[in-house]
């Protein structure tokens, strides 16, 4: 991860999923946050998590 695209862990920490308002994990590795609980991936662009559904990759 470049300097970039450097993500600030603490503000990850406190975004929820926005369908099931549940916990997140960051997938430094895809630069996305998971939410396992709606089958969510939601992508993060330049360090800034973009949490729209129409954006997020459908998971298994």
């Amino acid at each position: 991860m470049s300097e970039a695209t450097t993500v600030d862990r603490r503000m990850l920490e406190a975004l929820v999923c926005p369908v099931t308002h549940g916990v997140l994990s960051f997938d430094a590795d895809r630069m996305e946050l998971v939410s396992k609980a709606a089958k969510l991936a939601f992508p993060v662009r330049d360090g800034i998590p973009i949490m729209l559904v129409s954006e997020a990759r459908e998971i298994d």
